[in-house]
């Protein structure tokens, strides 16, 4: 049997490639012995992780496969402090990287400015790399600011020089990594998820305490600056002047830097939006059930595949998407595709006025997100695609599985993984740290630029350091 150590956050990390790779590990399971590396004193939550596979401290990996070679080593790298650990075990042991997020740039400048204190160096790399547009953009940042020129420097060439091979969720990414690292190995394989729960939309509405008459909107997911909330109410707010009873979800975490409150309100729509704040899963598919209409919505873009996209068109929702990076590759009919210009909320508008008004194309487009999903983007689909690249790549050879059936039953694993993220925390032995001094307007600048990135309240303890370091280092003192 083929030995494979896999790196990659799981829950409770606050990560949704926890959830992802807690789905996918039984099915990888079926072909091979899988050894789960995480991150240092982090303590998993899904009690059939520690049942069914070997878990490791990620900071052991470099020792264990020194010691007893794997016959390939997986990192799952994004745009999140919870790869940490992984990308440090990446600089020592080189191997096959799945890269969830092209630009990751909110992860180094983490790494280098919130946790080595190095903004000198930052400055350097992003000269370096980019240019004085570049270093233009690294000061805009140190400051608090966060342009969406930012997006235009990636900061993942580190990730690709140590990668053996990467694999990608599109071909947006996949390009983009030929283009920086031409001759590395590289794969498309498909983003898997669980089979969606067919819920009553009248039982969801039910339990939820919505009215079932209503045409209820909704998005899903941590919700900042990039998520396209102003066009979607603008949108929401001529949508009333013909549905009066039309109704705005946000289900999810708001961004600490976002005030998202004050522009429903200064857009009069305080009655007509509902933010829920972050819910456990059962709660989460309770209203996408519930839900007439979904926006996914987000540019600029990282180059992310979205998992919370797939959920919603495995659930049969009509959903409107950006046109931007990997959305664009959505077969037609599958999604309604939103231009991100002076058009977007009249074309978000107008689709929602086209899917309100004609139930028989909002089934239609329902019907087409379900079968592509079931057919494109089953989880033993996605295990199947990293086996034929391993057998390809690292001389697997025969591929066929080890085992008839996944190591466990995954709607059992997430059941029992779902508690809520921000009452979690990684387990640490040393004892509390006494509260620190409030940082300084600048240090303030540095943590509120990696909110803009995607820190959230689940990052506290990262942003607590950079407070920390950079103080210890004098920056911004007067």
């Amino acid at each position: 049997m083929k030995r494979l150590a896999y790196a990659s956050p799981v829950n409770p990390a606050p990560s949704g490639i926890s959830d992802y790779s807690e789905e996918l590990l039984p099915y990888l399971g079926m072909y091979a012995d899988v050894t789960l590396y995480v991150e240092d004193r982090l303590r998993p939550t899904n009690p059939y992780l520690a049942q069914h596979v070997e878990i490791r401290p990620v900071s052991r990996l470099e020792r264990d496969h020194r010691r007893r070679p794997f016959d390939a080593i997986i990192y799952h790298m994004g745009n999140s402090p919870a790869h940490l650990g992984i990308w440090r075990a990446l600089q020592r042991t080189p191997g096959i990287v799945v890269l969830h997020d092209f630009v990751l740039h909110h992860f180094m400048l983490q790494e280098i400015v919130a946790v080595r204190g190095q903004i000198d160096r930052y400055r350097a790399e992003m000269r370096r790399r980019y240019g004085d547009e570049g270093a233009h953009v690294a000061e805009l940042m140190l400051r608090g600011r966060f342009p969406e020129a930012a997006f235009d420097f990636p900061f993942c060439e580190d990730v690709l020089e140590r990668s053996t091979g990467v694999l990608a969720h599109s071909r947006y990414v996949l390009d983009r990594v030929t283009a920086l690292k031409p001759g590395l190995a590289t794969a498309l394989v498909p983003m898997g998820v669980p089979p969606p729960p067919l819920i009553s939309r009248h039982e969801a509405r039910e339990r939820l305490g919505l009215p079932q008459d209503a045409l209820i909107l909704a998005s899903f997911g941590h919700i900042n600056p990039y998520k396209r909330l102003e066009p979607a109410l603008r949108a929401l707010r001529d949508l009333r002047a013909v549905r009066p009873d039309a109704h705005y979800l946000l289900v999810g975490s708001i961004s600490p830097n976002y005030d998202a409150r004050s522009i429903v309100e200064r857009l009069g729509l305080t009655e007509a939006v509902t933010i829920t704040g972050y819910v456990p899963r059962s709660t989460f598919e309770d209203y996408v059930a519930a839900a007439d209409i979904c926006l996914n919505l987000r540019h600029p873009t990282a180059g992310e595949t979205s998992a919370s996209l797939l959920r919603l068109l495995g659930a049969g929702r009509p959903t409107l998407v950006t046109a931007t990076g990997a959305f664009t590759e959505l077969p037609p009919g599958v999604a309604a595709q939103v231009d991100p210009d002076g058009s977007e909320s009249n074309l978000i508008l107008a689709y929602c006025r086209l899917l309100a008004e004609r139930p028989d194309v909002a089934a239609a487009m329902g019907a087409a997100a379900r079968e592509y999903v079931a057919r494109r983007h089953t989880l033993e689909g996605a295990a199947r695609a990293y086996v034929e690249f391993l057998a390809r790549h690292c001389g697997w050879g025969d591929i066929r599985p080890l085992r008839a059936t996944p190591l466990w039953d995954v709607g059992a694993g997430l059941t029992a993984a779902t508690p809520p993220r921000a009452a979690l925390s990684v387990q640490h032995s040393e004892a509390p740290r006494a509260p620190a001094p409030p940082p300084s307007p600048p240090v303030q600048a540095v943590a509120a630029a990696l909110v803009e990135l995607g820190m959230t309240g689940d990052d506290r303890n990262v942003l607590e350091a950079a407070a920390r370091a950079l103080a210890e280092i004098g920056f911004g003192r007067e």
